[in-house]
């Protein structure tokens, strides 16, 4: 067994997320600045079993932390300085996501992702703030929405919006979140 005494609650978090809370590989999300009640229940979900990932690393690694202290490490990463915005991409990509993003696509009754994702609405929404995040990183939770691998969504709603969205669709509002300011 491994002596953890001497280490704060988010230091073995840190081993992939950063202690900045800024991952620097798309397999692992971006941390800082993200809602504080976002973090918890994933780390939640991870523990019961109600998210999965690739390879179940996260449920191993949310079994470490204790119950009370789940809110000390959302806290600690939701403090942090926000991560910097990555390049921009392609600029049809960018108007494409940034589109979808802001104004979603009524004729096939896409949501704008900003009703619930945005920095006036995660709060009330329950949603995380997904600007400055790996653009790989979000393709891949779109595209798990779509299939059905990842279903810890209240009321399944990123499922359904995720349905309705092309791989096109996907890409391109992953770069427009990667290169969009996390404020």
């Amino acid at each position: 067994m491994i002596d953890e005494s001497g280490l704060k609650p988010w230091e073995n978090c840190a081993l992939c997320h950063s202690l900045d809370g800024v991952s620097r590989m798309a397999k692992f999300p971006k941390l800082a600045g993200q809602v504080p009640a976002y973090i918890e229940k994933q780390i939640r979900d991870f523990r019961t079993g109600k998210r999965t990932n690739d390879g179940e690393q996260m449920q191993g690694m949310a079994g470490l932390i204790a119950e009370k202290d789940i809110p000390v490490v959302a806290r600690y990463f939701a403090g942090l300085p926000p991560p910097p915005p990555a390049d921009s991409p392609p600029e049809d990509a960018r108007l494409a996501g940034q589109a979808l993003y802001h104004k979603g696509d009524t004729p096939r009754d896409l949501p704008a992702c900003v009703s619930c994702h945005g920095k006036d609405k995660v709060a009330a929404s329950g949603a995380p703030r997904l600007e400055a995040q790996h653009a790989d990183y979000v393709v891949k939770q779109l595209t798990d929405f779509r299939s059905g691998d990842r279903a810890n969504d209240p009321g399944g709603v990123m499922a359904g919006v995720a349905a309705k969205l092309s791989d096109a669709d996907i890409r391109a509002v992953g770069g427009y979140l990667a290169a969009a300011p996390r404020n």
